[in-house]
């Protein structure tokens, strides 16, 4: 509560700040034009923050210019006039803020010309501005951050933080009492449910989180703590209007997860990391993971399982839809989905085979474009305060810049290796219970330890992906035959597959040798002891039919979470 309403206070002051020192032109980005214009009114009406009051006025191209101070004030429909709206500033003689609302269009970007005539005038204004013995400002008020190159250095950006817990509960208990006290809803909340919903409603406007609010209760007829779904909803809403991220419904568990139980236990330990009984032990949010390792081995289904785990939204964020076209917008791509993953915190942002989007970075084919766009990511996850855990998984770490890899970008990197025999024997157990529903389908398949551990002694370098096809493959043959599933049939399967730890065997040793100083073993100490089979190794060995350590589990170093 207190970290909220402290960074209101923040926020207040330093535009207080600015207006004090008559700074002339003042742009603030944000689509909450009238929580803005309150605020610009709090601070002239605050005496702590502004001694001398000063007129707000505003202007718009379709009502011109108005005083809300004092609505008898008005300029009439001449004022409409872009040109004509800047010579009243000029001209005024009195201590105020002009609030211009969408001035943006005139500055160019979004395929528009800049109009020079405007810029020109504002630049005439500038000095005005400065000399008058009234202080004045201008404010942009815009949707969009579209500076013109002539005013860059005449204009102070200011970001207006999105609305805090105790903003969001005002509105909540604003339409509580308008639709519950007259008998439209039923009201079922306490103070405590109060508070989970608005502050699952933090990363929404003010009017985002209003319009949730009234769809829940006008769906049931009343609000209740069930209703955070509705409001999870409408983040979702405000992820897809990006088209960079992607919201991605995951309704996996951890116990989907064969094996990793090195990587499980850390996550369980930072589980609830963000909430106000983790500043009691002076903890920061966890930045985030790196998880590399073989493919197939569960990199990605461990992403999605983190976002069931800590019940948390999960973000996808395609680098292929960061580079784009244009110049300049791939780091504003960059920037935008930053924002979002940051508005909709507590969050988890996934980026997957990161090594394809920035590894590599700094080619001369496109002019340092990758290089601005990694820069932007290093420094925010160097830098963030907002809880958003970044999961990255890579296949082939070795493209990725040493930056990206040292301490404090990454809280750990974890190595996922072949699974060994009793994680393998999980995976089959997970497989087969998600598939063989039925008594018909079972057919002669009894899920025990000794079938378990049959399949789990055939499929000896197996990734987790090529076991799931395995039970895929059999179930196929006795689809195709319109009978149970047979023993047989998945060691038909087995036979039939030619596993990557074979056809990767060279590339599979690299990444180990990379892994086994620099990465920690997804892999608990327990499973990597009991894999290793020194006379099964010695067998492998003498077939020469992979390289000497394939079968044995060497990757990551043993740490025991």
């Amino acid at each position: 509560m207190q970290e909220n309403t402290t960074t209101t206070s923040k926020t207040k002051k330093y535009l207080s700040n600015l207006l004090k020192a008559r700074f002339p032109y003042i742009y603030i980005n944000t689509y909450e034009e009238e929580r803005t214009i309150s605020l610009i009114e709090d601070i002239v009406n605050d005496t702590s923050l502004m001694k001398n009051s000063r007129k707000i006025y505003i202007w718009s191209q379709t009502e011109g210019i108005r005083c809300i101070n004092d609505p008898a004030i008005t300029y009439g429909e001449n004022s409409r006039n872009n040109i004509k709206a800047l010579e009243i500033i000029q001209e005024c003689d009195e201590a105020a803020i002009f609030i211009l609302k969408d001035f943006h269009v005139y500055f160019g970007g979004q395929a528009r010309t800049p109009d020079f005539t405007i810029i020109r005038k504002l630049r005439d204004l500038l000095m005005e501005l400065k000399r008058s013995i009234k202080p004045k400002s201008v404010v942009f008020l815009s949707p969009l951050l579209v500076l013109p190159l002539e005013l860059q250095k005449d204009i102070t950006v200011v970001d207006i933080e999105l609305p805090t817990v105790e903003e969001i509960r005002v509105i909540l208990d604003e339409m509580i009492e308008a639709n519950c006290t007259d008998g439209k809803i039923d009201n079922e909340l306490n103070e405590q449910d109060k508070e989970r919903l608005s502050r699952a409603a933090l990363g929404l406007t003010l009017q985002e989180a209003e319009n949730a609010f009234a769809r829940a209760m006008v769906q049931g007829g009343n609000i209740s703590a069930e209703d955070i779904e509705i409001i999870l909803e409408e983040k979702r809403q405000v992820i897809r209007k990006t088209g960079i991220l992607e919201y991605i419904n995951s309704d996996m568990k951890a116990e989907d997860i064969g094996g990793l139980e090195n990587l499980k236990k850390w996550l369980n330990k930072r589980n609830k990391s963000w909430l106000d009984l983790a500043k009691k032990y002076n903890l920061p949010h966890p930045k985030g993971i790196l998880i590399t390792g073989i493919p197939g081995c569960g990199k990605s289904l461990t992403s999605k399982a983190i976002s069931a785990m800590w019940q948390l939204p999960l973000l996808r964020l395609d680098l292929g839809k960061i580079f784009s076209g244009l110049v300049g917008s791939s780091e504003e791509n960059m920037r935008r989905a930053i924002q979002t993953a940051e508005a909709v915190s507590p969050s988890i942002l996934w980026v997957d085979e990161i090594e394809k989007g920035l590894g590599g970075n700094g080619g001369s084919g496109d002019s340092g474009t990758s290089s601005r766009v990694f820069g932007t990511f290093l420094t925010w996850m160097q830098e963030k305060t907002k809880p958003v855990f970044v999961i990255a998984t890579a296949n082939d770490i070795s493209k990725l810049p040493a930056e990206l890899l040292r301490k404090g970008r990454f809280d750990e990197i974890f190595f996922v290796d072949l699974p060994t025999k009793r994680e393998r024997q999980e995976i089959f157990k997970v497989h087969l219970n998600k598939r063989l529903t039925s008594d018909f389908i079972k057919g002669e398949v009894n899920i025990t330890v000794d079938l378990l551990n049959h399949l789990a002694e055939m499929t000896e370098g197996f990734v987790g992906s090529e076991i799931e096809q395995v039970v895929i493959a059999a179930l196929y043959e006795a689809f195709y035959e319109e009978r149970g599933l047979k023993i047989s049939d998945l060691e038909r399967s087995i036979q039939n597959t030619v596993p990557l730890s074979v056809t990767q065997a060279e590339k599979i040793v690299q990444i180990r040798e990379w892994a086994n100083v620099r990465a920690v073993a997804a892999t608990s100490y327990d499973d990597r002891t009991e894999y290793i089979d020194e006379e099964k190794v010695t067998k492998a060995q003498e077939k020469n039919t992979q390289p000497s350590d394939i079968r044995r589990y060497r990757g990551g170093r043993t740490i025991d979470f």
